[in-house]
């Protein structure tokens, strides 16, 4: 039987970015969640030019094995983080007429963000295998998954580079691992603020300069760590001991899809809640196209009249 393996579908979008995000102190995570997704999410998706946004909702309350550390290896120092965002286009030209239009979003980012950090992936980013059939999540996360942070042990960009690429070979091609996508940005430029939202926070320290980042899924916790005490994970560990420095890992609470191949979802057109709801109770009248039209132009969508 031929393995499924939908890892293709993300081809399209050849320009990307990750931003990581942090609530802003005094903002309750249930407050900062719903706006996040609710108001904010909806905001973003209707920005022209956009072709993939995804939030992905960190928890801070996490078990201590996601990621096994390599001897000399140590977690970012001081790294608290709420979230990781995707933000892609299918070209450069799509790309500058969402940058053009996306001062509204930007100004919106201080209602519940203290810190954002956007990483540019002029090339995009890798998915290596991705065994999950739905194309646009918008749920709590029912599988154990997490973003992995690496910062690099040496100046090598190529050489980190290329080692993280064949570490996600490597970890893709065990049935275990449900999804692996990589993302490898340019080196963030505190002289030049990503993105440039007022009054947030834009300025990292020199251990998150660099990174590489790495979504991996599990069906369970005790899958991860039974992959984690395997020989095809434990041979990577010199390998991770000569290029990595520090690893940090976030277990991922929710993902909430707004925008794929340039269309908005309906949580991207209603909001991921209200989404949410219409999945749960089946209501497909929610999700045709003259509700559609009703909801994003606010008029009935024209009805052709045949005469007899």
């Amino acid at each position: 039987m031929t393995e499924l393996n939908y890892a293709s579908r993300d081809d399209a979008i050849r320009i990307n970015s990750y931003t990581t995000v942090l609530r802003r102190d005094g903002v309750p995570h249930e407050v900062f969640a719903t706006y996040w997704r609710d108001a904010h999410g909806p905001l973003c998706s209707r920005i022209p030019g956009l072709g993939w946004y995804v939030q992905n909702h960190f928890s801070r309350e996490q078990d201590a094995h996601l990621w096994p550390l390599a001897d000399g290896v140590t977690a970012i120092p001081n790294y608290v983080l709420d979230g990781g965002v995707e933000i892609g286009f299918a070209n450069a030209a799509d790309q500058a007429t969402f940058q053009e239009a996306s001062p509204i979003l930007f100004s919106d980012e201080q209602n519940m963000f203290a810190e954002t950090i956007a990483y540019a992936l002029p090339q995009g980013s890798k998915t290596f295998v991705d065994r999950l059939a739905n194309p646009v999540p918008n749920e709590t996360d029912t599988l154990d998954r997490m973003h992995v942070h690496f910062s690099p042990a040496h100046d090598d960009t190529q050489a980190f580079h290329g080692f993280m690429t064949g570490l996600a070979q490597i970890l893709a091609a065990d049935s275990a691992v449900l999804k692996l996508r990589l993302h490898l940005p340019d080196a963030y430029d505190n002289a030049k603020p990503a993105p440039p939202a007022p009054n947030v926070g834009h300025t990292v320290s020199a251990d998150r300069l660099s990174l590489a980042i790495l979504e991996i899924a599990f069906a369970t916790p005790l899958a991860r760590r039974a992959f984690f005490a395997s020989d095809v994970f434990t041979a990577t560990a010199a390998g991770q001991k000569q290029h990595i420095r520090y690893a940090s890992a976030f277990a991922v609470s929710g993902v909430y899809t707004y925008v794929r191949d340039s269309q908005l979802t309906v949580a991207g057109l209603r909001g991921s809640r209200t989404a949410q709801l219409i999945t749960t109770l089946g209501a497909i009248n929610q999700t045709a196209p003259n509700v559609k039209h009703l909801i994003q132009h606010g008029v009935m969508e024209p009805v052709e009249r045949v005469q007899a």
